[in-house]
Formats: structure tokens, C-alpha cells, sequence
């Protein structure tokens, strides 16, 4: 009985093996992103107005690592279905120190990230209304792949920054990326001062 039963076996590694073995690619998860449409964020008593996208939900941030904020202008703009978040702060010049606050998005943008990202590409804009401002996009696997700053050099300085509520993995976040960082534009573009 052990015998046959061992024959049995060895026949089974035998014939199973006569087959080439085929790798298959790697795969992810598809994702399907919603239809680009945005509304506009203009609340009263807000020194700021833009336009964001209708997926996105707008909740005040009331905490700064566990301490107050240092005003009420600052929100984020969560996005529940595809795990991601805009973190808006806003400080006001002659509060602060404008180099001061030009330094800190440089050093959020570079400092924070130096070691995980394999590039940081700063790519200094204008929009058409004549806001002023630094987009950083990071590569790699940090945390954050996408950061601005936006300001009138006078009175108004806006950061922001996309953040995602998973493991950093630049491949498979590619097309989510991709896609919120254009809604991350649209905001600073249609970004207006009060």
C-alpha cells in the first residue's frame, strides 16, 4: 500500500513538470476615479476663495499636531473614496514673517522628505490672477508627492499639501496621484484673494 501510494506520488512530480512555467506581470487594483467637476469654496469671514472638486468634502481643521491652529482659515479637503486629503494652512503676513514662511515650505518640502524621495522638482508658478507661489512634486516613495505655497507677498500666504491615509507606493498611487494633483492645480489657479 506505501508502495503504490509512493509510485503514485512520484508519478504525480513527474508529469506535473512537463509544463514551462509562465511569470505573470504584476497587477494592482483598478481604480475608478471619478468625473472631473469642481464647485467653489467662498465662505464668509475666509480670506481665500477657490474652486475644488465636487468628491472632495471640505472639513475644518481644528488641530495642528495636536495643538491649536494658529487661526480658523485652516481646512482640509478630504477625498473618502480615494483615501486622500488636501491640507490647507493659511497665515497672514505681517503675523509672520514672510522669509520666515517661504523657509518653513522649503523645509516641509525638502526636510521632511529628503530621505524617501527620490526627487523634489520645485516648479515656481504665477496664476493668471497674479498669486505667486512654489509647486513642489516629489517622486519616490514619500508621503506626500505633491505641496505648494501661494501668496500675494503682502498680506496672504496659503500652503497646501496631498497627502494619501496609506503606505507610500509610488506605483500603485501613480493614477490617483496623478489625478488629484491636476485638482491640487485647479485650486491654485482659480485661488483668489479677499
Amino acid at each position: 500500500m506505501k508502495l503504490s501510494f509512493l509510485i503514485a506520488l512520484l508519478g504525480f512530480f513527474v508529469l506535473s513538470c512537463n509544463s514551462d512555467y509562465t511569470q505573470k506581470p504584476r497587477g494592482y487594483y483598478k481604480i475608478d476615479l471619478p468625473k472631473k467637476q469642481y464647485r467653489l469654496f467662498d465662505q464668509p469671514g475666509y480670506p481665500y476663495s477657490f474652486e475644488y472638486p465636487v468628491y472632495g468634502k471640505i472639513v475644518k481643521d481644528s488641530t495642528f499636531f495636536e495643538e491649536k491652529t494658529e487661526n480658523p482659515y485652516w481646512i482640509n479637503i478630504d477625498f473618502p473614496s480615494l483615501n486622500g486629503r488636501f491640507y490647507i494652512s493659511y497665515k497672514e503676513i505681517g503675523k509672520n514673517k514672510f522669509d520666515s514662511l517661504v523657509n518653513d515650505a522649503y523645509t516641509l518640502s525638502y526636510k521632511q522628505h529628503t530621505y524617501r524621495a527620490s526627487a523634489i522638482q520645485p516648479e515656481p508658478f504665477t496664476t493668471a490672477s497674479g498669486i505667486e507661489g512654489v509647486f513642489f512634486t516629489l517622486k519616490g516613495n514619500a508621503a506626500t508627492s505633491s505641496q505648494f505655497f501661494a501668496t500675494d507677498t503682502v498680506r496672504h500666504f496659503l500652503r497646501g499639501a496631498l497627502y494619501f491615509n496609506v503606505t507610500p507606493n509610488e506605483d500603485s498611487l501613480a493614477p490617483v496621484t496623478n489625478f488629484l494633483r491636476e485638482d491640487l492645480r485647479h485650486l491654485i489657479n482659480t485661488l483668489h484673494w479677499k
